[in-house]
């Protein structure tokens, strides 16, 4: 390990700072690095915030950091790099950030754990039939046929579509492959071979859309993929099919999908929507073949603290003048999430 102890700064909302780290991780920061941890910015506007930059050479982020922008960094001479200890850097990491060279970490892979597991949980249970069966069941709780009643009942070769080989979606093939399905996978920016080495078969989306009993959502917010899943898409998706979304909701006409699960042709299990929340006597909220959650399949409770362990990890690669595993970088940035 390298004597050399950068001066880290901690800028996030309050109250991150001990989801992210317990007693375990609080020591290895003061180990590795010079950190007060009482002192936390989310203004970094103010004189307190002013001497702190001064001659910060780290910044270890998570919700709530204020924007870099050229006038902060101008404050922060010595800045170098930046440990997100969160998913995206977006709202926060600007171009000024870039221009001055910085370095740039993300905690997204440690994020797409527990989005990952939530998916296929809800994978399985789709293929059960779990939410319309316990339904049917609270209302009647009698014996019955009800592999008669859904006798597309089960998981055993279904077909799984996963949309976008995000860290969430590479995850999710990984999981998948413990289970007897097909998976198959859309996404431009990989090769067959690529896809081949995740554990899929790599195809167009329309035809992912066609042949999946399951398409799961994990492609980035980007102009590219907004209402990706139009009426014409959704139109495309096998009779019973679920649509899982656990990316943003704007992937998805709102509108359309509504009109299309009136139908009751099809399925959607939805962690996002859009808009979000969604308002009182939303369609969304009344439709029997759609299960909602509010946006909790990313990292909450417990598994927060993932991602602060991800953090130092990468902070303990940069003190040993290693490159970080989960570097960002401003041309790959309007690819991510």
């Amino acid at each position: 390990m390298s004597n050399r102890r950068p001066s880290v700064v901690l800028a996030m909302a309050p109250g991150n700072v001990e989801r992210l780290f317990d007693d375990h991780l609080r020591r290895r920061l003061t180990e590795l690095c010079d950190l007060d941890l009482g002192l936390v910015l989310h203004d970094f506007h103010t004189p307190e915030a002013a001497t702190a930059l001064a001659s910060a050479e780290m910044l270890l982020t998570c919700w709530g950091c204020p924007p870099l922008t050229e006038d902060v960094l101008r404050t922060a001479p010595e800045l170098r790099a930046v440990i997100h200890a969160a998913g995206s850097v977006k709202g926060f990491v600007t171009d000024a950030c870039w221009r001055r060279g910085l370095r740039v970490s993300s905690a997204a892979a440690a994020n797409a754990v527990p989005v990952a597991e939530y998916t296929v949980a809800m994978i399985v249970l789709a293929g059960k039939r779990a939410f319309p069966i316990q339904s049917a069941y609270r209302a009647d709780p009698t014996s019955r046929a009800w592999a008669a009643t859904y006798p597309d009942l089960g998981n055993y070769g279904i077909t799984v579509g996963v949309v976008g080989a995000s860290h969430v979606g590479r995850r999710v093939i990984s999981l998948l492959r413990s289970y007897d399905v097909t998976i198959l996978l859309a996404d431009p920016t990989i090769d067959e071979a690529h896809a081949q080495g995740l554990g899929a078969t790599l195809v167009d989306l329309d035809e992912l859309v066609r042949r999946s009993d399951v398409v799961s959502i994990h492609a980035p917010n980007i102009p590219k993929t907004h209402r990706m899943f139009d009426s014409r898409r959704l139109g495309l998706m096998r009779d019973g099919a679920t649509l899982i979304n656990t990316a943003r909701g704007q992937l998805v006409d709102t509108e359309a999908l509504v009109a299309e699960l009136s139908t009751g042709r099809i399925f959607a299990i939805l962690d996002v929507t859009d808009p979000e929340p969604l308002p009182a006597g939303h369609p969304l909220l009344a439709l029997p073949n759609v299960v909602l959650t509010p946006h909790i399949a990313g990292s909450l409770g417990n598994e927060i603290r993932r991602m602060g362990a991800l953090a130092v990890d990468e902070l303990e690669r940069y003190v040993r003048g290693e490159p970080f595993a989960y570097a960002v970088t401003e041309n790959r940035l309007p690819l991510l999430a």
